[in-house]
């Protein structure tokens, strides 16, 4: 695909993001979820859901460093500049001619008819990027385990009030080491030895001498 091509799908990409993202950042991310996964395939729903969590990590609005990242995956250093000032600047523009009118908009019935009818359809496009997402989550972990950290996340976020910046890199840690302790418990469950990394280079270590003791018989064999 030629530059100017893939120049051209993230800015109508990051347009629709930037213009049908109503309600601030988290509306807009199952829209930078379709438009990058379902309708362009720049990325795969794990990996999108490995961006979104690094991008929860770091300071400053989610949207512009979705779009900043996804451009710059596609066309490099333009196409993270032509996907951030694309997503941004038409909404800038719209608040800076229309803001003599929002005192008059603000209190108007038509606009507050059109904010509760847009607020659902944000809820119900959250909750099916929330149910994608813990369906993946069950699979990985397994239901029981996948569904404990979903309300050890609610009760950080929600009850403690914890920054998600700080509950998204507990959880990137704990990730760090999953599957190595699940492996260990599985190795004990059956009743093996839990070798680790120290067994695993004893195994290679007694292959290696196992293989250079083969090759001295070999030659032992074939001398006259």
């Amino acid at each position: 695909m030629s530059r100017g091509r893939t120049l051209w799908e993230i800015s109508m990409a990051m347009l629709r993001t930037g213009i049908l993202g109503y309600g601030g950042g988290p509306s807009t991310i199952p829209l930078f979820r379709y438009e990058a996964v379902e309708r362009y395939r720049w990325v795969d729903n794990e990996e999108f859901g490995q961006i979104l969590a690094v991008a929860n990590t770091l300071p400053g609005p989610i949207a512009t460093k979705m779009a900043a990242y996804l451009g710059y995956e596609q066309a490099g250093l333009m196409g993270a500049v032509t996907a951030v000032v694309v997503h941004i600047l038409p909404t800038s523009l719209a608040m800076v001619v229309l803001f003599g009118a929002l005192g008059l908009l603000r209190h108007s019935p038509v606009v507050k008819g059109v904010i509760e009818a847009v607020d659902p359809v944000v809820a119900v496009m959250l909750g099916v990027m929330a149910y994608e997402f813990l369906s993946k989550t069950w699979k990985g972990l397994g239901k029981w385990v996948g569904t404990a950290f979903a309300a050890v996340a609610f009760l950080l976020l929600v009850v403690f009030q914890l920054n998600p910046g700080v509950v998204v890199l507990v959880f990137l840690a704990y990730g760090l080491v999953h599957y190595r302790w699940a492996d260990a418990l599985r190795r004990r469950s059956a009743g093996q030895p839990d070798t680790g990394a120290a067994g695993a280079d004893a195994a290679r270590g007694d292959a290696g001498r196992q293989t250079s003791a083969t090759h001295q018989q070999t030659s032992i064999t074939h001398q006259p």
